[in-house]
């Protein structure tokens, strides 16, 4: 082990900037390497949007990156002139500007000098190699690490069930709804598929881009988040016990809801839902998957008021008409247009349609095994990973290692964020990856200690 280690975080959204913030913080001499294929780095999917519609789903107050300076975002927005209250819910741009900023600072200072190496490179291979890890870039370079961090972040969504090869290659579909441009799609009705959190960016960037264009979101249930209504209670009700089963933990969210609201309930449960998920069996987790996870979605990530008021609007208007229904087939015309139909949940006779445009609105892709990921990839074909029991993303251990074909942990090869959805479920929101990537970086120096 050299006596200056060196530590390769993939991935430079959001749990890979806090995990390499972290380590610098707390890892005296070790030096980190900081990959990210995309620019500008620090963003992510989430954060590098510059429309002011895109707003956080949480407040202000409660989106410090550090787990121990609950102010810390608070205040920069100050410092900023932003008139952002704790209570508020700031642009997803001020949010990547902010953490932007903190991996400025992180390196501004000359004991940072050599210390945060940030590189421009896809990793697309790993295998073990001499005191650690060997990654392979796209471009042929080989890195060597004594640790190696997976912060992939959420993945693109899977091409949905009706769209073939001829229409995933037609312009008049949209594949990845993060990296579009609203402006060049042709005038016309639009169908997003999907009606979750992604459906509500795609829905506002094409009113702003072109207001008064008629949309159309579907999916199976026809489920839309809901929204954040007035401050948090001063006193919530103390969280559930850990070992609830499924239908005990919704018996005990009815209960709740009954006399705080159902926002304060699920507020509650909160607490206590990463240790309910891993006290449940595979079996449970997958009842839970099959019949209860659109409907927790839906009230657990819920919209800020603002962005909610302009989503009642366009639907008022019938700018915006949701659906719950099935497609049944997609084609492209001649003209350019996409023809199709879909049947209405619950019934049984199709009702045909014509769309300037379809967009992939499903959000990030929930089965791990169909990952275009070409590190994902190479890691499952060599051993190094497994999918996890839920297929959700890659297996790890408690202490975010992950785990091999055979279920043996790597010592000092981890996860952080979304991609351990399997072992941790909430892991998307930044209050859970802040504690995750603290964590994480603590083990990571274990390892390489």
């Amino acid at each position: 082990m050299t006596s200056r280690p060196v530590i390769a975080v993939v991935g430079a959204g959001f749990s890979g900037v806090m995990t390499a913030l972290h380590l610098l913080r707390e890892g005296d001499g070790a030096r980190v390497v900081l990959l990210e294929r995309r620019s500008p780095v620090g963003l992510g999917a989430a954060y590098a949007t510059h429309n002011p519609s895109h707003r956080l789903n949480v407040r202000a107050g409660n989106m410090s990156a550090w787990p121990d300076r609950p102010g810390d975002f608070t205040a920069w927005l100050r410092g900023q002139g932003l008139e952002v209250g704790a209570g508020d819910f700031a642009t997803r741009g001020d949010y990547g500007r902010y953490l932007q900023g903190l991996l400025a600072d992180a390196v501004a200072g000359p004991e940072a000098a050599g210390r945060l190496i940030v590189a421009p490179y896809e990793v697309v291979g790993l295998e073990p190699g001499g005191d650690g890890w060997r990654l392979t870039t796209a471009m042929g370079r080989p890195i060597l690490a004594n640790a190696v961090v997976l912060a992939l972040g959420n993945p693109p969504p899977c091409r949905p069930a009706g769209v073939d090869e001829a229409l995933a290659a037609s312009p008049a579909y949209v594949a990845d709804p993060w990296r579009w441009d609203p402006k060049a799609l042709p005038q016309g009705p639009v169908l997003l598929l999907g009606t979750g959190l992604t459906m509500i960016d795609v829905a506002l960037s094409l009113e702003d881009a072109m207001p008064g264009r008629s949309i159309i979101a579907l999916s199976r249930r026809g489920l839309t988040p809901r929204e954040h209504e007035g401050e948090p209670p001063e006193h919530p009700p103390q969280p559930p016990s850990r070992d609830l089963s499924p239908h005990a933990a919704l018996e005990w969210l009815k209960r709740t809801a009954a006399v705080h609201g159902w926002r304060t309930a699920v507020d509650a449960l909160r607490p206590a839902t990463q240790d309910l998920w891993r006290g449940w069996s595979v079996a449970r987790k997958q009842a839970f998957l099959r019949h209860a996870r659109p409907f927790w979605d839906v009230h657990r990530h819920r919209l800020s008021p603002e962005v909610a008021s302009r989503v009642a609007n366009l639907r008022q208007s019938r700018r915006l008409k949701v659906a719950a229904g099935k497609i049944v087939r997609l084609a492209e015309r001649p003209d350019g247009r996409v023809e199709g139909a879909w049947r209405p949940r619950g019934e049984m006779d199709a009702q045909p349609f014509v769309v300037s445009a379809v967009i992939n609105a499903t959000g990030p892709t929930g089965d791990v095994t169909r990952s275009r990921d070409p590190l994902v990839l190479d890691l499952i074909r060599r051993g190094l990973a497994r999918p996890d029991p839920m297929r959700l993303g890659l297996d790890v251990d408690p202490d975010n290692r992950l785990l091999d074909i055979s279920g043996a942990a790597a010592p000092s090869l981890f996860a952080v964020g979304p991609v351990t959805r399997g072992a941790w479920w909430e892991i998307n929101a930044v209050p859970d990856i802040r504690s995750q990537a603290a964590q994480v970086a603590r083990a990571v120096l274990g390892a390489v200690g």
